[in-house]
């Protein structure tokens, strides 16, 4: 394997890392606006 095969590997390791945690943020950040969405319709 060249070295710019590892580099570009490495990078694309990066990239999977970052989107993972974003989508994890993301899930998150869904949960909790559905559920202050379910909790303001029970107030109504």
């Amino acid at each position: 394997m060249t070295s710019e095969e590892r580099d570009r590997i490495k990078a694309l390791e990066r990239e999977v890392k970052e989107l993972r945690r974003a989508n994890e943020i993301l899930k998150l950040a869904s949960a909790f606006f559905a559920q202050a969405e379910l909790d303001r319709k029970l107030k109504s």
